[in-house]
């Protein structure tokens, strides 16, 4: 089976020289073809999206952009349009995870894009978004508008199937002109969805380009990387220290790196009632993509004193684990990764001989699961599967125990009450966390969330204002003055 990935619009596929990448899973196998364009195809490629930003998306109001994201968005929740069916077919191969969990995963993340979210994600980072459209007043004095850059370039991460569309849909809510470098471990949806964006409005299509070279290439990266005005990345913090070293001075760089998520449970809510259902939540978070999001968590911190023991709670996600491996199975985990986990998995073993941890689950499972003795700071898991359940006398003493990590916290999924729920987000906020939701959420971020703290749109664009001055100014010079 054969895939022609990327969008390129202007450049003809016979004059582009094409890369095969191959995936297999399970006696299946795909073969995906990413274009490799040449410094004059890249100039031009650039240079065309540029001037029809200018000509085209940049007159676009924010409504009619919305409107056509929407209705991409609705085809490829439609499971019997070309596209989607072809997504629910290929991504299982290409990513290898569970076809069920693709399905559901796709549908659940799709739905962040309807119409209704897109005018959440402008309200979220503009207190009056038509200031994307034209001058807005200010409440200082003055007027104000808001441009997005004339050509962003996006590196994707292929770690999450789909992963691409939200920064890929963040420029166009900002009118900017797009150039994505495709993930070489999954290098479809975001190509599909360009095209789809080209069908359903050509000239749109035009302003987007959809690439791939190999990272670190010293011979087109850097031809690359001198294109855009703003320059969005996501990958390990070495790429990312690459990459910046590699950009012109006047790049805004906006990178988005390795991040660590947790848990935290209250004895409040370790009760027979809860307590088998809230496992089942955080077995979730840990199984979906096999924590290959940022927002999986790797730790969870369960308070002592409650009905459930943090033993007995280990124990439970342990069961939902084993339940979910059979419905939703792991994905096939290169040598490296089966390497790392049969070692973080041997430590543990060899730190039970001296503590009371104890290990659930088998060295051939598919998850792991350990509940130490003792409080221990945050660390991370080796992933796939793979969880820790740290008993502590109060959940005040998690803020010490992961603050060491604080340039890289991302999400803390909690189940406490609502006076502690507030409490600890402020304490948590301090030591760098910046999302905080409910289990079995923490792998679904809402619509119009702030990735890493910061702002999705807000970050893309320029200001543009026009101080109170100049409009006082300007009346001397009217047809009307006296």
């Amino acid at each position: 089976m054969k895939e022609i990935a990327g969008h390129l619009p202007g450049i003809s596929a016979d004059e582009v020289q094409w890369r095969t990448l191959s995936f297999s899973q399970r006696g299946e196998t795909v073969e995906v073809a990413v274009p490799e364009l040449n410094e004059p195809q890249i100039n031009a490629l650039a240079a065309r999206i540029r001037a029809n930003t200018r000509a085209y998306l940049s007159q676009l109001s924010v409504a009619q952009i919305i409107a056509i994201v929407d209705e991409a968005v609705a085809r490829l929740l439609d499971r019997s349009h070309p596209l989607r069916i072809k997504a629910e077919k290929l991504l299982p191969i290409v990513t290898g995870y569970d076809a069920e969990m693709v399905r559901l995963g796709l549908t659940g993340y799709l739905k962040t894009f309807r119409q209704p979210q897109l005018k959440r994600f402008v309200a979220e980072d503009f207190a009056n978004p038509l200031m994307l459209d034209d001058f807005q007043p200010r409440p200082k004095g003055g007027f104000a508008r808001a441009f997005g850059p004339e050509l962003l370039m996006h590196i994707w991460a292929g770690n999450v199937p789909g992963l691409p569309l939200w920064s890929l849909i963040c420029g166009l809510l900002v009118k900017a002109g797009t150039i994505g470098k495709l993930p070489g471990n999954e290098p479809l949806m975001a190509s599909w969805f360009a095209q789809l964006l080209a069908e359903i409005d050509p000239k749109l299509g035009e302003c987007i380009a959809v690439v791939w070279w190999k990272g670190g290439d010293a011979q087109s990266e850097p031809i690359w990387l001198k294109q855009a005005d703003v320059m969005l990345a996501y990958g390990g913090n070495k790429t990312l220290a690459a990459i910046q070293q590699r950009l012109p001075i006047t790049t805004r760089f906006l990178p988005h790196g390795h991040k660590i998520s947790f848990g935290m449970v209250a004895q409040s809510a370790l009760n027979a009632r809860q307590g088998a259902e809230l496992a089942q939540r955080v077995a979730f978070d840990v199984m979906r993509y096999d924590q290959a999001g940022c927002y999986s968590p790797q730790m969870v911190f369960v308070e002592r004193d409650g009905q459930i023991s943090p033993d007995e709670f280990a124990g439970y996600i342990a069961h939902e684990l084993h339940a979910l491996a059979r419905k939703h199975p792991r994905r096939m985990l290169a040598i490296e990764e089966l390497n790392s986990i049969a070692a973080w998995r041997n430590g543990e073993e060899i730190r039970a001989l001296a503590d009371d941890r104890t290990l659930y689950g088998d060295a051939a499972d598919d998850w792991h699961v350990v509940c130490l003795s003792q409080a221990e700071m945050l660390t991370p898991s080796a992933l796939g599967r793979t969880l820790k359940v740290v008993p502590v006398d109060s959940l005040d003493q998690v803020v010490d125990l992961v603050a060491q990590q604080r340039h890289f916290l991302q999400t803390a999924g909690i189940a406490a009450s609502p006076e502690q729920l507030f409490r600890l987000s402020a304490l948590l906020g301090k030591a760098g966390v910046t999302r905080i939701t409910a289990f079995g959420n923490m792998t679904s971020p809402e619509a119009g969330w702030h990735h890493d703290g910061r702002f999705s749109l807000l970050d893309l664009v320029t200001l543009t204002e026009i101080d109170h001055a100049a409009e006082a100014a300007a009346d001397h010079f009217a047809p009307y003055r006296d």
